[in-house]
């Protein structure tokens, strides 16, 4: 599992619009459409991503209201989707936010590309005490339901040759055969039977409907290679969408994060880190590479950062980049015991930081 050699080659693509870099990030300064057709193919593991919504048409953000037309839109949102498709590694996952009134246009631009496995909501609660917009609007005047919650559309590359487009099965079913070995016959091999009949478990892999644990995936491995002992199988990271959650974090696909306070400096359409954190950490593996093509104030690379990945952010306005640097280089001087803990606002005391800085400690 190189990722580093991967991100050493991103990092030279990128070399000419680069504004900041170091050994885990790098701040790229650019329309992001231009920096991303210079990134290596499959080299990314997860996008994470937040563009202009387009149906808010806020004036302090870029792009929010250059589109004539919902359609038009789409169609900017798609030349993106098509460079995504190229830059994701083929078990990498995707996490685009957008609004309510924009998700099921984008799920169906999207769908042409990707899986689309799960539309989440995001109910932005505010925190205890802390009134906010929602307490404040004048409700009698609605003509409709208040858009409260925000879209978050959860994807993966999609194949050709089976019932869900999974790479994964479709990967297993060219090297059986290859092999020249039927699917019950593996099955029998590996012990994987189903508990109805004994030819479930490889079919319902090369249909997509699930995957082999690692311990499985070793015995196919061990199996393939008595067949013939030059077939190439990937390492079990490079070659299954990693999904880890657990009764202990948000695991339905409505999300309560509270979204963030109002602060001097805040970005329009800053997301909480703790989310960030949950969206890295489910879908990835230590080391690998976090993309995010709209970075704002870099809360995504410092999601990265806190989680141990590598990361790219791209943001068109230099400000930002400039803050984002600086948030990076204030973050990675405290002590790493206060990196990512309740420590990090005693760390901080008596620092010139940014004030984006101070959120940390409250994730």
């Amino acid at each position: 599992m190189d990722r580093h050699y991967d991100f050493q080659q991103i990092k030279l693509a990128l070399k000419a619009s680069c504004k900041f870099d170091d050994d885990k990030t790098i701040v790229i300064n650019d329309d992001s459409i231009n920096a991303l057709k210079h990134i290596p193919d499959e080299s990314i593991s997860l996008l994470l991503t937040d563009p202009p919504y387009h149906s808010t048409k806020k004036e302090n953000i870029i792009n929010d209201k250059s589109f004539e037309t919902d359609d038009e839109f789409i169609l900017w949102m798609e030349c993106y989707a098509m460079e995504w498709k190229r830059v994701l590694r083929p078990n990498g996952t995707g996490f685009m936010f957008c609004s309510s009134t924009m998700e099921a246009k984008l799920e169906t631009m999207l769908s042409k590309y990707f899986n689309v496995l799960s539309h989440i909501v995001w109910t932005k609660p505010n925190e205890p005490g802390f009134d906010g917009w929602k307490g404040k609007m004048k409700k009698e005047a609605l003509r409709q339901w208040y858009p409260q919650s925000e879209r978050i559309i959860f994807f993966e590359p999609a194949m050709d040759g089976n019932l869900r487009r999974s790479y994964f099965g479709s990967f297993l079913k060219e090297k059986r055969s290859e092999c020249g070995i039927s699917g019950h016959e593996l099955t029998e091999r590996i012990g994987a039977y189903g508990t109805v009949n004994h030819g479930g478990a490889v079919s319902n892999w090369e249909s997509g409907r699930n995957i082999p644990s690692k311990e499985q995936y070793m015995k196919i491995c061990t199996v393939l290679h008595s067949i013939n002992d030059a077939i190439v199988m990937p390492e079990y990271e490079n070659i299954i969408r990693p999904f880890e959650v657990n009764a202990n974090v948000t695991y339905t696909d409505v999300w309560d994060f509270p979204s963030v306070r109002p602060y001097k400096g805040k970005h329009p359409a800053e997301k909480p880190l703790d989310m960030l954190e949950h969206c890295i950490n489910s879908t990835t593996y230590e080391g690998d590479i976090v993309l995010d093509c709209f970075a704002g104030s870099g809360s995504t690379l410092m999601a990265a950062l806190r989680t141990n990945r590598l990361s790219i952010g791209i943001e068109i306005d230099p400000q930002w980049c400039i803050s984002i640097e600086e948030r990076i280089k204030a973050f990675k001087s405290l002590p790493s015991e206060s990196q990512s803990s309740k420590h990090i606002m005693k760390a901080c005391q008596g620092r010139k930081l940014m004030p984006t800085l101070f959120d940390l400690a409250a994730s």
